[in-house]
Formats: C-alpha cells, structure tokens, sequence
C-alpha cells in the first residue's frame, strides 16, 4: 500500500513556501525537486492535492488560474512544484512571454530539479504544450512520468487502449526517457504507482540509508 513509502507521511505534511513569478525568486537551489507540469484543465492541481492528501494546488475551471511557479516543501530537502501551463492560457501575450521566458529559467537552470510530472487529460493527450514539455526533458536528459488524469471519465476498456496508445507513442518518440500510467484523482486511481517514480526521483539510496540510521533528522 501507498502508506509504507516515507514519501507518503513527506506528503502528507507538505506546507506552501513560496509563489515566484520568475527565477531570481525561487528557493535555494538545493536538495531535490520534481515539477508538475500540464496544459490547462489537466487535472494538474487535483493530481497535486491528491497526491499530498491536502489543498494545496488551487483548482479552477479558469485556464491560466496558475500563475506563478509555486513551491511545496515535503521536508527540508525536498519539494513539489507547481508550473504554469502558460502555452495554453486566456491570458495575454504579453504575461505568456512573461511566463516562458521565466519557466524556461526554471527548467534549463535547476539544478535540484530531479523529474517532470506531465498531467494530461486522458481524452485529449499528446497535445503540443505535453509535446513540448517531452521534448524539453528529452533533450536536457530529466526524466519524465506521465499521468494520463481523468481516467475514470472512460470505460475502463477505453482507458487500457488510450494508455497503451499513449505509451506506444512516446516509447517511439522518447524511448524510455519518459514513463505513462492511468491517474484518476476522485477515485483515487494510480496513487501507488506515481509514488513509486516520486519516491525513485525525491530519495537515493544514501538519502534512505541516512533515514533508517537516524530516523527523524536528514540534515544537509
């Protein structure tokens, strides 16, 4: 079960940092990070909630609602991070460029930035922001996990052929760079095996052994 990860108890006590609206103003570059990353409507925020067993991604049905690059602390050397999906925002082009040119910052300088969540509604995937994003941690060498969100909105045939779909199309394109799994945040759908790649990017094998020898304090 999910509850037997460290990561699981980590998250279910995340706690906000900080919003940053361009590089310069995010948290020291330390530890590790994962991004979570997905066009408007995704299912981002609620996979972000669900995840952590708490409120702390905002839910809309306003595209564009997330604005800022927004950090999560797990504990004091790791966190979650909230992108915006400026690509596909009603917002003006002149706050888009903003956002770009900052998130691009963001991901091509990070050095704590350990993985790259790409939430897409399982209805419409593979669109040309997730595309994007693909391209981008193939080529930087990130790796990449896919939740294909809202999957209890298809019958459950339908959802096995779309993720298979899926996965055929990106082993093609990104060979093993990039992983996909079925994700529904109401029925609580793909937690287990999303922890287990959160878990793969967040811990090494030092950070787990630093752990089991002194519970409770993971001084950097």
């Amino acid at each position: 079960m999910p509850s037997a990860t460290p990561l699981v108890s980590l998250c279910q006590q995340a706690t906000f940092i900080k919003s940053a609206s361009q590089v310069e103003q995010c948290p020291l570059d330390r530890g590790y990070e994962v991004a979570f990353a997905g066009r408007s409507n995704a299912g981002k925020s609620s996979a972000l909630n669900t995840l952590t067993h708490a409120r702390l991604a905002r839910t809309s049905k306003t595209p564009g609602r997330t604005q800022l690059i927004n950090f999560f602390g797990l504990d004091e050397q790791r966190r979650l991070v909230d992108l915006p999906g400026y690509g596909y925002a009603k917002v003006p082009l002149a706050l888009k460029e903003h956002w770009k040119e900052h998130l691009d910052a963001y991901l091509t300088g990070r050095e704590s930035l350990a993985g790259l969540v790409l939430v897409m509604d399982i209805r419409h995937p593979l669109s040309d922001f997730d595309r994007m994003m693909l391209e981008w941690s193939d080529v930087t060498g990130l790796p990449a996990h896919i939740l294909l969100s809202k999957a209890d909105k298809l019958a459950y045939g339908a959802a096995k052929n779309a993720l298979l779909k899926v996965q055929t199309i990106v082993r093609k394109e990104y060979g093993n760079r990039a992983t996909v799994q079925l994700f529904s945040a109401p029925k609580r759908q793909g937690l287990e095996e999303a922890y287990e790649i959160l878990e793969s990017w967040l811990f090494t094998d030092e950070d787990e052994e630093e752990q089991e020898s002194v519970p409770g304090d993971n001084d950097a």
